[in-house]
């Protein structure tokens, strides 16, 4: 049997997204037989990154800085702002490396099942940033599922009287995908066979 430190570190790594019991025992068997190589330098990066996790207060990115990277970024075209639901599409976008625009992410999807309403989320926020001007093209990126496209339709009635053009990702996305889990040929073709928001 294992330490009780070791054992804690097995359970927290067991609780990571796709980290099993069994998976989270191998992970600790391969950073304590590569302390050096594996364990010190996670160990750092971990510290690094907690020592100045920050969410952006422009779009809702989680960065080491605030405003992140891309916000501060001033080749990006601040007329085309892309929409998501959470800080794992703005990557999964990001790293297709296709839209030169800037993002806003809601941190979540409208739904009446798990009680989320729009007040739950940064509609409000965003509609402020449309409401300020410079911004000629939203993209509604939100995922392929019902709650998805119901939080597209809405921010789509919230932002009607602003002379913005409202496009989505096109279709052929999976029904019922995530835009963390396509690749980068899939978020390619659909960012690029946008289209406007009926």
């Amino acid at each position: 049997m294992a330490s009780p430190e070791i054992e804690t570190l097995t359970q927290a790594l067991s609780r990571l997204p796709g980290l099993g019991p069994r998976s989270a025992r191998r992970a600790v068997l391969h950073l304590l037989k590569k302390r050096e190589t594996a364990l010190d330098p996670l160990l750092r990066a971990l510290e690094a990154v907690s020592a100045r996790l920050a969410t952006c207060a422009i779009c809702g990115n989680v960065d080491t800085s605030d405003p992140c990277a891309i916000c501060a970024d001033p080749r990006r075209d601040t007329r085309q702002l892309c929409v998501v639901e959470e800080v794992a599409d703005l990557w999964a976008l990001e790293r297709s490396r296709l839209f030169p625009g800037k993002f806003h992410v809601l941190g979540g999807k409208l739904s009446a099942l798990d009680g989320v309403r729009p007040e739950d989320l940064a509609i409000d926020s965003l509609v402020s940033r449309i409401a300020a001007g410079g911004v000629d093209e939203v993209v509604l990126a939100m995922n392929a599922t019902l709650e998805g496209q119901t939080t597209a339709h809405y921010i789509a009635e919230r932002l009607e009287s602003y002379p913005v053009r409202l496009t989505q990702l096109a279709h052929g996305l999976p029904v019922g995908g995530e835009l963390d889990y396509l690749d980068e040929g899939t978020l390619a073709q659909a960012l690029r066979a946008r289209r406007p928001v009926a």
